[in-house]
């Protein structure tokens, strides 16, 4: 599976203060991730992050060349983009795009079908596969044996009624 080089990280769901803070919705594990990095990109455009602090759930953002709150206004409703070659994930870890299309198959190598959306719910996020018929399996370890991003392969135990 070819992994796209840009990750959609979230979106700018609104200006904070007068000095040309955006306030982003993330997308990824957590703000204090998208915090680490240096530079993002909105618009196919790179834009360093001259600050960034976690307040409420939502990256606060200060961005290089946004000087007061009608430029953060004007970049509502966009989504910030990070570059791949910027993350640091720990080992075994993955972005579940990375997964989306990945062939699901059962602890005998029997095929289920592809991941074709992840739902995120408050318990635990719930991969949507497709095959002959559509299966909603939670995404915890009594279910989820293995996730082979690299070569795109899921191993999961099924139980009847999934």
């Amino acid at each position: 599976m070819e992994k796209k080089q840009y990750i959609e990280a979230g979106r700018i769901v609104n200006t904070h203060g007068v000095a040309g803070e955006v306030k982003i919705e993330v997308w990824l594990d957590s703000p204090q991730f998208l915090k680490s990095f240096k530079r993002c990109f909105i618009d196919r455009r790179e834009v360093k992050l001259l600050s960034a602090r976690v307040h409420k759930g939502f990256l606060i953002a200060k961005l290089e060349n946004v000087e007061d709150v009608n430029a953060a206004m004007a970049l509502k409703g966009r989504t910030v983009f990070i570059d791949r070659a910027d993350a640091r994930l720990p080992k075994g870890a993955f972005f579940l795009q990375d997964i989306i299309g990945a062939d699901v198959v059962d602890e005998s190598g029997n095929g289920i079908g592809k991941l074709t959306d992840v739902m995120e719910t408050p318990a635990s996020n719930v991969y949507v596969v497709k095959g002959e018929r559509e299966h909603l399996i939670p995404a915890v370890p009594e279910f989820i044996l293995s996730t082979d991003a690299e070569n795109g392969i899921i191993t999961v135990h099924l139980i009847e009624g999934m």
